[in-house]
């Protein structure tokens, strides 16, 4: 790969981060896991061609352009938390698979996240509703310059925004951890 194409794909990876909290590649890796799942099984649950996923992931495209997918995945994120979780067997996690590949979008997101609202949450699933609302609000790079505007002043705000703004989600379920005693 020539230092054009190197540029283009950290550009497209960065504007994945913006958009969607994290690069593509790593999300969806992360639900391949999770949810035991290979790329063409999620690219066929996801509504992509597999071509079409593996350059979201390599960052050779940084924009997926159908809502209704954007909303799959959301609901697989969903799904993938409650399956890492030990909330959603691995049978119920394959039906509603099943179900979000179906889907438009909405109506199997919500049914997901009102099944999830059910109980008390778990540390993850509090983790990443923070995650969320901090990346819906400000791009990472900008979480980033929030938190070293504040590092001498508010050093532990600035922490939390590195580790929740722009941070993994295991490094911010230990600081969470931590900082509940």
């Amino acid at each position: 790969m020539d230092a054009t194409q190197q540029d283009a794909t950290a550009r497209a990876r960065e504007l994945q981060r913006s958009w969607y909290g994290e690069p593509l590649g790593a999300l969806f890796r992360r639900l391949i896991d999770d949810l035991g799942l290979n790329q063409a099984r999620l690219a066929a649950v996801l509504g992509l061609s597999a071509p079409m996923l593996s350059q979201l992931m390599s960052g050779q495209r940084a924009k997926i352009g159908n809502p209704a997918v954007v909303q799959r995945v959301q609901a697989l994120q969903e799904l993938s938390s409650q399956a890492a979780d030990g909330r959603v067997s691995a049978a119920e996690a394959a039906e509603r698979m099943e179900e979000i590949k179906k889907s438009a979008g909405g109506s199997v997101l919500n049914s997901t996240q009102t099944a999830a609202s059910t109980g008390a949450p778990t540390v993850r699933r509090v983790v990443r509703e923070i995650q969320s609302l901090l990346r819906s609000v400000a791009a990472a790079g900008d979480i980033i310059d929030a938190a070293n505007s504040l590092a001498s002043t508010h050093p532990e705000l600035a922490d939390f925004l590195r580790v929740y703004g722009a941070g993994r989600t295991a490094e911010a379920v230990a600081h969470y951890e931590a900082h509940q005693s």
